[in-house]
């Protein structure tokens, strides 16, 4: 008998459209002669199964849903939501609950993750450089001088919670500054500003099934754009090269790190690991721990250039979740 997984996209923040690429996506790559796929779709407008151009409701005291008077419950949750609530702990909680397996990371992961200074500072504790940074948060009185000065110029400004690069702005004049912080308080009610590291910018996807910890091919990011903002992820502003030309020596470092990452972490499923390479040196951008699926996403790419199927990689992830 088929199992009956729920992917489930969209959720509370500005990258939910992308999340529902990403849901729209997952359902044309997973295997439907093994699984029973249910997309579903969550907003503040409320919680639906899309099925044959209707929706149906989601009862949330249960996760199940009721379609022509059968009543749906899953054996496995896949996760695409990018962004609150499925990316910051929230609904990792709500199913921990519900004792329903899910193929994203725990609470705690998620919820460490999902906050880009406190992710920077818990790995600094295993030598793991990254950018330096200044926290800001909504009511901080902001003394721009000072974060020029400890920071320097140019610098990024960043929602401290989120991704797709929402809010994100390069400053390179000082006077630029506290207009980007406000730009990313629209976004989120903290702001992580972090310096600017010339070099080159890589990914790298990473996934467990079972106690093996596989790591995929590198992927290097040119753009022409001032840096990889949402243009040049989502609208075809920068070229993708996987595997990455780098070095051998460089390449088997940063796979090295990615799985260190991944295990200081305590992550599940699919992750990926952005970083800066400097002077061939590895700095860590940020880890997603929902990352993007659809036809413009990374993660794709790296699986199919390792030689596998993404099919036969979900199967894998789901099978090892409902089996634990």
């Amino acid at each position: 008998m088929k199992k009956k997984i729920a992917i489930i996209g969209g959720g509370y923040s500005s990258e939910a459209g992308i999340s529902m690429k990403s849901t729209q996506q997952l359902c044309e790559m997973m295997d439907n002669s093994l699984f029973e796929l249910y997309p579903i779709f969550i907003s503040s407008h409320g919680w639906f199964l899309q099925l044959h151009g209707q929706e149906f409701p989601i009862a949330k005291e249960n996760f199940s849903v009721t379609v022509n008077g059968v009543k749906i419950t899953f054996d496995c949750i896949y996760n695409s939501i990018h962004g609150t609530p499925g990316e910051d702990g929230r609904l990792a909680s709500y199913f921990e609950l519900l004792q329903i397996p899910y193929t994203s990371c725990g609470v705690f992961t998620s919820a460490l993750t999902f906050n880009k200074y406190a992710t920077k500072t818990f790995l600094s504790s295993f030598g793991i450089t990254s950018a330096k940074a200044v926290l800001v948060r909504k009511h901080d009185t902001i003394d721009t001088e000072s974060i020029v000065a400890t920071l320097g110029l140019p610098c990024f400004v960043k929602p401290n919670n989120g991704g797709s690069s929402f809010g994100v702005s390069k400053v390179k004049h000082s006077t630029e500054l506290l207009p980007a912080i406000h730009k990313a308080l629209d976004e989120d009610a903290e702001v992580i500003i972090e310096s600017f590291i010339k070099g080159i910018e890589i990914s790298n996807g990473v996934y467990k099934v079972g106690n093996e910890i596989t790591v995929l091919p590198i992927t290097e990011i040119r753009t022409d754009n001032e840096f990889f903002d949402y243009q040049a992820k989502y609208e075809g502003k920068s070229i993708e090269i996987t595997p990455a030309e780098i070095s051998e020596e460089l390449t088997q470092r940063c796979k090295a790190l990615t799985a260190n990452i991944y295990k200081h972490l305590d992550c599940k499923g699919i992750c990926r690991v952005d970083y800066i390479i400097q002077d061939n040196e590895l700095y860590m951008l940020e880890i997603n721990t929902v990352p993007g699926m659809s036809k413009a996403s990374i993660i794709p790419q790296q699986i199919r250039a390792a030689g596998m199927k993404e099919s036969d990689v979900f199967t894998a992830i789901i099978t090892d979740c409902i089996q634990k």
